[in-house]
């Protein structure tokens, strides 16, 4: 099994608010995870650290996640936490007020991958050489075209593409998505929309499938995606079960 992630600020923010991490557990159990933070001068970067510091150290601390029902429990009371830190971070540094961040991760074990999302960060598996969205963007958009509004077209320039209905830091409750996939893929990927939002998924997997090691990839899908515009910071975390 190989791992790595990347994170860049593109090409047009001041500042990296992304925050992306891989880590073990002493059961040997993977967790990834992206957050994409928000707020821009009123402290983005601070909200994803917060996320994903919380989330990594929790996942650390213990000696497995258990079983798919105790994983399950885990990452909303997880995820639960990490948004009542930034709820107490923001209530200590007023000036903070409106920071928030986007989540996703996955959890693999040797008996079930588990992904967990919040926002309009991605999750994929890659199978058969190919990338398949498991995660639901929580966007207006999307919300739009799920009731008819907005067709799939429309939504890609819709100017209110990016508005988020679901984030940490956003409502004091929080409830993440949880999607239980197939344990047969060859390989996850997380990412921020810094990286979709430039590159669209026939783009990604021609760099999926290319021959370099894994860091080079990375560094491949940053390079295209700043390439194209780099609109927005750009973090990508990648793991493959199998060699590609």
């Amino acid at each position: 099994m190989k791992y790595s992630y990347l994170t860049d600020p593109g090409k047009i923010r001041e500042r990296n608010e992304d925050s992306v991490i891989i880590v073990e557990n002493r059961a040997g159990e993977i967790l990834m995870c992206v957050a994409d933070g928000m707020g821009g001068h009123k402290d983005g970067e601070v909200a994803s650290s917060i996320a994903i510091t919380h989330i990594s150290k929790r996942f650390q601390e213990i000696s497995s996640v258990g079983n798919k029902e105790d994983a399950i429990n885990w990452i909303q009371s997880t995820i639960s936490e990490a948004n009542v830190a930034i709820f107490k971070y923001v209530a200590e540094h007023p000036e903070s007020m409106g920071m928030g961040t986007t989540v996703v991760l996955a959890i693999l074990t040797p008996s079930f991958l588990l992904f967990g999302n919040i926002g309009d960060s991605s999750g994929y598996v890659i199978k058969n050489n190919k990338l398949h969205k498991i995660t639901v963007d929580h966007t207006l958009v999307n919300l739009l075209v799920k009731s008819g509004d907005l067709t799939e077209e429309e939504a890609k320039d819709h100017p209110r593409k990016n508005v988020l209905m679901k984030a940490l830091g956003a409502n004091t409750s929080v409830e993440a998505d949880i999607f239980n996939v197939e344990l047969n893929v060859q390989g996850i990927m997380l990412c921020s929309d810094g990286l979709t939002n430039m590159l669209t998924e026939d783009q990604i997997n021609k760099v999926l499938n290319s021959d370099l090691p894994i860091d080079n990839k990375l560094s491949k899908l940053i390079f295209k995606a700043n390439n194209r515009g780099g609109n927005d910071n750009i973090s990508v975390a990648l793991l493959y079960k199998e060699e590609m």
